[in-house]
């Protein structure tokens, strides 16, 4: 299915031009053996000699819920005169998306700012892209939008037939095979629509996974599941930066207790508390600040991490009247937590020794630092008393600083490799890897990760790393020397990451727990043209 295509070929062939018959042009988007039916239909019309109109509407049949025929959705009308005749459309779809979006209550972004869009930067993604690359976008817009229409004010036979017999075929359209065409769009309309945007994708996602847990719906064809999310990576502004998405239950699970009791049934509670938590998603933003120098023989090319943001957003909606703690939130206020990070930044693959020399670390952090005190007293007397002319007492204290996150540097070639782990401050024992069978008791730094003083996590569960003075161990520099001759050249770097999420209980009481993994890589420029 390729809406996209299938429109503007309406448009470059005159087939949109009115019809004596009036009869619309029909895209069938789905179908079944029992006849049910999603159809995007084209319905021309006319209104002056010299311009032409087109609405769009999207339509449903053959259910046993509706007689005959049913529409969900009409676009707002299109002027096939002007020079972009479908960019009202671009943009309805945009304003329902970002209205419909399952922001966070808390969020200082208001989305009633958002509903009023600069076409002048959606234009400019269309115009400078070709039509086969902005189909994918507009093929991941439709067919979010269409997800709303299929699950709101509708039985629930027609969101099944929408995850079956739509959304599983077309899956791929969400993956990071569309993060170039994705980069371009989310840069012009920026980061607030960025949002917006990916968490409504990400709340459709996790419902079909949910779903595909289940029942057992999935693709029609035996290969495996695609790694669903995405991620992008650009230059700006000397920072190299790489930015991911996914739902929780589309990282891949590393640890875990199965969470079965007796004859494999899960117990109601504990069906509550995965179901809160599969409606989650994972948000990263990592940015590393980089300079370079020329010398007379040689470049010196130098980076650090500037920033890195990890935050698992809630995807749904919770009324205002609601209060935190009671009712379903009791189960929503369960969250997974970030317990380990691995960074890699260096040349892309294929770089020989002619342009890179070499690569320079910094040194790893150690995870806990020792204080040690002495203090020493000293008394005298003095004339006909017979107790000792002198006394001394000496004290010694020790004082230990222990910190939770681990950070190591290490090198795979010329890459050099960021590594943060979420430790036991009393045991030692890394988060990620530990679990009941382990031994031990559960490490202290679970318990109290989001309250009190001395958490180690935002208020929200995130986690926020700031570079530049290494305090927090990512802020250790690393170099690279290349060869002079490259200079005047924009080199192929590249950027990824691994990020683990874990999940233990907080409030509530449940055995189970979980660990999660996802990895991304991206190519990023480094313009090395001197001023």
């Amino acid at each position: 299915m390729d809406v996209w295509s299938w429109i503007s070929n309406l448009s470059n062939s005159g087939e949109l031009l009115p019809d004596p018959t009036h009869s619309p042009l029909v895209l069938q988007l789905a179908t079944s053996k029992k006849n049910q039916v999603i159809q995007l239909r084209a319905n021309p019309t006319s209104g002056s000699n010299l311009n032409h109109f087109v609405t769009f509407s999207v339509s449903i049949h053959g259910f046993h819920s509706f007689n005959g025929e049913k529409t969900l959705w009409v676009s707002d009308t299109c002027s096939l005169s002007s020079s972009q005749p479908f960019l009202p459309l671009l943009l309805q779809l945009l304003q329902e998306l970002i209205s419909l979006s399952p922001t966070a209550q808390d969020s200082t972004c208001r989305r009633s700012d958002l509903l009023t869009l600069n076409p002048k930067a959606v234009s400019w993604v269309m115009d400078s892209h070709s039509p086969e690359s902005f189909s994918g976008l507009f093929h991941l817009l439709f067919l979010t939008r269409i997800f709303w229409l299929c699950v709101l004010d509708v039985p629930a036979e027609v969101g099944t037939f929408y995850f079956h017999s739509l959304l599983a075929p077309n899956i791929e359209t969400f993956t990071t095979k569309q993060s170039s065409i994705l980069k371009a769009f989310f840069f012009s309309v920026g980061v607030d629509v960025e949002l917006c945007v990916m968490r409504t994708v990400g709340y459709m996602l996790a419902k079909w996974l949910i779903l595909k847990e289940v029942t057992g719906i999935g693709l029609p064809s035996p290969s495996p599941s695609p790694n669903l999310g995405f991620s992008y990576a650009t230059e700006s502004h000397g920072l190299w930066i790489l930015k991911g998405y996914v739902p929780v239950l589309g990282m891949d699970i590393t640890r875990n207790n199965g969470n079965v009791g007796e004859n494999n049934l899960i117990e109601a509670k504990e069906s509550l508390l995965k179901y809160a938590l599969a409606h989650q998603q994972l948000e990263v933003v990592i940015q590393m600040e980089y300079t370079i120098r020329y010398y007379d023989g040689y470049i010196l090319v130098n980076a650090n991490v500037d920033n890195i943001r990890v935050h698992v957003a809630r995807l749904g909606f919770r009324s205002s009247n609601s209060k935190s703690g009671g009712g379903d939130n009791y189960y929503a206020e369960e969250r997974h937590f970030p317990s380990r990070m691995r960074v890699w930044v260096g040349p892309d693959i294929g770089s020989t020794y002619l342009s890179v020399g070499g690569l320079s670390l910094g040194k790893s952090t150690h995870n806990q630092e020792k204080e040690v005190e002495t203090q020493r007293v000293m008394k005298g007397s003095f004339g006909n008393s017979k107790a000792p002319r002198v006394k001394a007492a000496t004290k010694t204290a020790t004082k230990a600083r222990t910190k939770a996150w681990r950070w190591d540097q290490d090198a795979e070639g010329n890459v050099a490799v960021y590594d943060a782990v979420l430790c036991d401050t009393t045991t030692g024992i890394e988060v990620a890897a530990w679990s009941p069978g382990s031994g031990g008791e559960r490490p202290d730094v679970i318990r109290r990760r989001s309250n009190g003083g001395d958490r180690n996590f935002t208020k929200s569960g995130g986690w926020v790393v700031a570079g530049g003075g290494g305090d927090d161990g990512g802020g250790r520099a690393v170099g690279w020397r290349l060869n002079k001759e490259v200079e005047g050249s924009v080199m192929r770097w590249r950027m990824g990451c691994q990020v683990w999420l874990s999940y233990w209980p907080s409030e509530v009481r449940s055995e189970y727990f979980e660990t999660r993994c996802v990895e991304w890589c991206d190519e990023v420029d480094l313009p090395l043209l001197p001023a």
